[in-house]
């Protein structure tokens, strides 16, 4: 099979590999019909995720047809359109019976090195380093799906590919990051990032309850589809002091919930960005932190501040002291998307969510390496390009 394959840092290659095959009775092997980019894989791109080796399959998000199934999996068939949640859940631990799959003990079977840094090991991730797995990823013309029991999820008929595919990874991350930050009815919720998962959190914080929404980010295409699509007001962090700016739109309060969309390369203006910059280059923090330095600094007293964007380790002037001092909630983690696969298709069915604009590039696998670099840079307006092997 074809595939798009990391050589180190910067370099994609798309090569023939040898097909995927069965190797517990719990997998299905799936061809995959779309495959999209995400954010986090260009922390993969940039070299800043170790454990990465030349021949790593990226891609973590995708949509397919089930073509072979293991002998223990029930209630899927070969034929099925499925989508398959990005983080792997086992199912029967006791973080996956809390629901909370991407805390699954089981899934990662190489969990030393995440044990090591973050005190105990966490769940595999399709494509995403030899730390959370060294699984597969979804970037090819097939991919090994294991425990598919738990994160393969039929389709409903009525609903378009290039909508079902967020529902992979983009849709379940956004809608968790509304979900932990305890929106109520009335609130401001401010999102920090306006790519994919952005928009997502933008529209997630809608349905459950906030009456406002305000999208901040510097591309002047992101915060137009922010306004357009879903229906937020928002802020050029090059135009304006975010700060000042959330003080004012709010009244002198403050946003009542605050969302990170960003993670560890966030970009900002001034001495801040030279400093973040500097000091990740001489890997003397691995984080970028501006975004959610001003997220926490602008929420409102007692309000929640929840945090989607990656973060692999350890970030410089990290603003406790306004964690404690203003009473906030911090939120955090991985999507559990498992949780939530059932709760968005009926949102898209009943047409109160539509995240088939994300797609803005369709291109074939064999211009994935292109499609990296458009995403990358911005060009062209490129929200999301996707891979169709």
């Amino acid at each position: 099979m074809r595939a798009l394959t990391w050589q180190g840092t910067d370099k994609l290659s798309v090569e023939t590999i040898p097909d995927p095959e069965i190797v517990n009775p719990r997998d299905v092997i799936v061809r995959v019909t779309m495959s999209s980019v995400c954010g986090s894989d260009l922390h993969l791109l940039n070299g800043y995720v170790p454990t990465m080796k030349p021949g790593d399959i990226l891609g973590h998000e995708f949509l397919g047809e089930i073509v072979e199934v293991g002998s223990a999996v029930s209630g899927l068939a070969r034929g099925d359109r499925v989508i398959t949640v990005s983080i792997i859940g086992c199912g029967h631990c006791e973080p996956c019976q809390r629901q909370e799959f991407s805390c699954c003990d089981n899934s990662n079977p190489n969990p030393a090195t995440t044990e090591a840094l973050y005190g105990y090991p966490c769940a595999g991730i399709f494509g995403y380093s030899h730390a959370f797995g060294g699984y597969a990823g979804s970037h090819a013309t097939y991919v090994r799906v294991p425990f598919a029991d738990v994160n393969v999820f039929k389709v409903p008929e009525g609903v378009r590919d290039e909508q079902a595919l967020f529902v992979s990874d983009a849709v379940p991350t956004g809608y968790y990051g509304a979900d932990i930050a305890d929106i109520e009815p009335g609130d401001t919720v401010a999102v920090w990032g306006c790519g994919g998962v952005g928009q997502m959190a933008m529209r997630s914080a809608y349905l459950l309850g906030a009456e406002r929404v305000i999208g901040i980010d510097r591309f002047a295409d992101r915060l137009a589809l922010a306004k357009d699509k879903a229906g937020a007001e928002v802020l050029d962090y090059t135009q304006v002091d975010v700060h000042e700016a959330l003080v004012e739109l709010t009244g002198g309060r403050g946003p009542d919930r605050c969302i990170d969309c960003v993670g560890l390369e966030a970009h900002t203006q001034g001495v801040e960005q030279l400093y973040d910059a500097t000091k990740q280059k001489l890997f003397m923090q691995t984080e970028r932190g501006a975004a959610l330095r001003q997220a926490i600094r602008a929420c409102r007293k007692g309000g929640t501040v929840s945090v989607l964007g990656v973060y692999a380790g350890l970030m410089d002037k990290f603003p406790m002291g306004a964690i404690v001092n203003k009473a906030l909630s911090v939120r955090s983690g991985q999507q559990p998307g498992q949780r939530y696969v059932a709760r968005i298709f009926e949102h898209i069915q009943k047409g109160e969510l539509d995240p088939s604009y994300l797609l803005t590039h369709p291109m074939s696998l064999e211009e994935s390496p292109q499609g990296y670099t458009m995403f990358r840079d911005k060009e062209q307006a490129c929200l999301r390009a996707v891979f169709m092997p």
